[in-house]
Order: structure tokens, then C-alpha cells, then sequence
């Protein structure tokens, strides 16, 4: 019987380019060939390069010469193949991801159990779901700046959290404010489930409203919120900043995150015109969390 957590073989083929029209057009390109990826990526680059990436994911070995063909027909950089052994990326997971303290937040999944400490606020996430387990420096990032706002006095009040994934930073807020109305919403229904999945196992079913939105597009999240978590990334972010300040109860803390360091300063400012200032920047690796207060 096959383990469905064990991936089988597969292959990957990136490349750059330098402009968005020829990134697509590649990518549509690259849904003709035989074998077929079984999926395509195209993504502008976060490293303020102005590239775009087209990735294509394949379960038998791509054919090396179309994909030469193509590079050369759409001026792009050489595909790099890749080959992807068969993991089982769930005990993977599980070696990798060790239990993350933030401040008092304890971050860890079932097979850590028994490591929890006593005095510190517990969350349960599991390593299959581990896309906002706390181990990335975005979340780890954010769950720092609130322990900073919570030492400095902020009170409990209405809470959202703004492409929750795992609703870790919700739960947080949750946890330790267990009177506050808390939001989590996500553009994923998906990520939705994976919420509500999160908040059964940590015992706090129907304590965080999970609701599908893009942006503050629900009346959920019509405000106004003490604190807005939104851990995205920079354009989403600077997109958001209006509609966040009219979120934002008069005082009212925002974090933000999925910021590479390059990129702080442009939020800053976007959220500096819309209203906000800069309380608190925190740097883990190539990642920058920003605390802004709304004028």
C-alpha cells in the first residue's frame, strides 16, 4: 500500500526572465510539451531584482531539449532540472522542525508534546500544515513584535489576522486575550479549513471567526481592530495600507510581515501615507516585522 505521505520521484525546471509578458508566455509554452508539467509557476522575484521565474513541475524527467528550445525562443536564462527523490515529507518535517519559542509562545507540534513548558502559551501546530508553523522568520517575526507590544502595555481588544495560513498569530492573540474578538481570514479556503482544523487541536473551536477574504473584503473584518496581524508579502501590503487604516481603531497597532529586509523601507513609507507610524522594526535573517501605530 502506498504511503500517501511519501512523494515519489519528480523533477523541477526553473529559469528567469526579465519582463512579465514573456514570463507568461512561457509558461504557456511550457503546458504543450510531452511529458506536460503537471504545474506551471510564474512569479516576479522578491529580491528587488525585477525578474520573473517560470517553474515547472514534472512527475517524469522533462524533455531537456524542448526545454532548451524554449529558453532560447522566449530569451530566457537556461532551465536548471532538478531531481526530487521520493521523501516522506512528513518525518521530514518532524526531524527539521524543532519546537519555536517567542516570548512567552511555545510553537510546536504533537510529536513535541511532551517538551511544552509549563509557563508558556502553548500552540499546537502540526508538521504536516507547516506552512506558518512559526518556524519561518515572518511568523516568528510578528509573534516577537506582539510579546514587545504586550510587554509595553498594549490592552486586549478586537483582533485580525490578515492572510492567517495557519492562524498561528491568531490563536496567539486568542490565547492571550481570551475575551477579545478575533478574526482570521484567508484568499485560501483551503487555509481556511487548515484554521479551523488548527483552532479543534488547540481546544478553541469556534474562538477565532475564520472567514475567506481577499484583503478586508468581508464584513468580518469591517473594523475597527486594536491590532492587525498581516503576514503577506510587500505588494499585497502596500495594496492593503488604505483599506487597513480604515480598519484600524484610532491607536490601533498593525504587524507586518513576508517583508525581505530591501523592501522595509517602501512600506514604511506606503504605510506612513496612509496613517501609521513606525513603532518597531525586528530583523530575523532576510526577513523585516514591522509594529506601526495608526495615528
Amino acid at each position: 500500500m502506498t504511503d500517501p505521505h511519501i512523494t515519489p520521484a519528480s523533477w523541477t525546471a526553473l529559469t528567469t526572465l526579465s519582463d512579465k509578458t514573456s514570463a507568461e508566455a512561457l509558461g504557456a509554452a511550457m503546458d504543450e510539451m510531452d511529458p506536460a508539467p503537471d504545474g506551471i509557476g510564474v512569479f516576479e522575484m522578491e529580491d528587488g531584482s525585477g525578474l520573473w521565474e517560470v517553474g515547472g513541475y514534472f512527475s517524469a524527467a522533462p524533455d531537456t531539449v524542448a526545454l532548451a528550445l524554449l529558453a532560447a525562443a522566449f530569451g530566457a536564462q537556461p532551465f536548471a532540472v532538478s531531481e526530487l527523490p521520493p521523501t516522506d515529507w512528513v518525518a521530514h518535517v518532524r526531524r527539521e522542525l524543532q519546537p519555536v519559542e517567542a516570548g512567552r509562545f511555545f510553537v510546536y507540534g504533537s510529536h513535541d508534546a511532551d517538551r511544552v513548558p509549563e509557563d508558556r502559551v502553548a500552540l499546537l501546530i502540526e508538521a504536516a500544515m507547516a506552512f506558518g508553523t512559526g518556524h519561518h522568520g515572518t511568523t516568528k517575526g510578528c509573534l516577537l513584535a506582539f510579546e514587545a507590544l504586550l510587554e509595553d502595555g498594549l490592552t486586549p481588544g478586537p483582533v485580525a489576522d490578515i492572510g492567517a495560513g495557519t492562524a498561528v498569530l491568531a490563536m496567539a492573540a486568542a490565547k492571550v486575550w481570551p475575551d477579545a474578538p478575533v478574526v482570521a481570514s484567508d484568499i485560501d479556503a483551503v487555509a481556511v479549513e487548515v484554521a479551523e482544523a488548527n483552532l479543534e487541536v488547540n481546544d478553541m473551536a469556534g474562538r477565532v471567526a475564520c472567514v475567506e477574504a481577499a484583503g478586508f473584503d468581508h464584513p468580518a473584518l469591517a473594523g475597527p481592530f486594536d491590532l492587525i496581524f498581516a503576514n503577506i508579502l510587500k505588494g499585497p501590503l502596500i495594496e492593503l495600507g488604505p483599506d487597513m487604516a480604515r480598519a484600524s481603531a484610532p491607536g490601533g497597532a498593525a504587524i507586518l510581515s513576508g517583508i525581505l529586509n530591501q523592501q522595509a523601507e517602501d512600506v514604511v513609507a506606503a504605510y506612513g501615507d496612509a496613517g501609521f507610524d513606525l513603532v518597531r522594526r525586528e530583523v530575523l535573517g532576510d526577513w523585516t516585522t514591522l509594529t506601526l501605530r495608526r495615528s
